[in-house]
């Protein structure tokens, strides 16, 4: 199991929060630099018991050791709250997270986009009135929306963060890529796809924070827009 020391990220986190210009950073806004608190071990344990599996272990320590959710990547990291007695991470996009499925396996390990095995919209001319193409590019676009956004494809992933325009950022929690950071880009037709670090390796979560708060901390002192 792979852990991480956190101990300096809330006070990385608090010069960030006093520095001048730091709004420029995107997202900022949102998330005001600041985590929300750390899980108890009991509470871990109560939300590990809910989904039936052991969170990656990088993202688990973070949860005890830094907060549970808040400030992170874009527009910050999703905060597993506990709700009417069950454990839910909240956010926008967050339920798109299926916590009676996190115990399943993701099975990709490579990119992937459901709309490939779509036939190609209706082309107009095929058609002899606009009433005609009108209903059928409609049915297409319905087919379209519900082999793309089913959620048998997103089983296994746990969503974590909101990078605008629907597109989100997500961690395997079970299947051949477990602990690795994945891109929801479905809402831009470009499917689902693994991240990856400057050297060509797979991100997971730990690196993937921690990129996005040292590029926060060159952006800030550099007073880049």
């Amino acid at each position: 199991m792979t852990h991480s020391d956190w101990s300096n990220v809330r006070e990385r986190l608090a010069q960030l929060a006093a520095a001048p210009g730091a709004g420029v950073v995107f997202g900022s806004v949102s998330h005001g630099w600041t985590l929300e608190p750390p899980l108890g071990i009991d509470e871990l344990a109560e939300v590990e018991a809910q989904l039936r599996t052991e969170l990656p272990g990088e993202y688990r320590s973070f949860l005890l050791q830094a907060g549970r959710g808040g400030a992170g990547p874009a527009y910050g990291l999703f905060p597993v709250r506990r709700v009417d007695g069950r454990w839910k991470w909240e956010g926008d996009g967050a339920d798109l997270t299926d916590v009676d499925t996190l115990d399943q396996p993701f099975p990709h390990i490579e990119a992937f986009n459901p709309a490939d095995a779509l036939p190609p919209p209706p082309d107009e001319e095929a058609f002899d009135s606009a009433e005609e193409f009108t209903a059928a590019e409609d049915a297409y676009w319905e087919q379209h929306a519900a082999v793309v956004h089913h959620p048998r494809h997103s089983i296994g992933l746990l969503y974590l963060c909101h990078l605008g325009c629907a597109l989100r950022e997500v961690l395997v929690v079970n299947g051949p890529a477990r602990g690795r950071m994945w891109v929801d880009n479905t809402a831009d037709d470009d499917g689902f796809r693994p991240l990856f670090d400057e050297d060509g390796k797979p991100l997971g979560f730990a690196r993937w924070y921690r990129r996005w708060l040292g590029a926060a901390e060159d952006q800030v002192s550099h007073g880049v827009q």
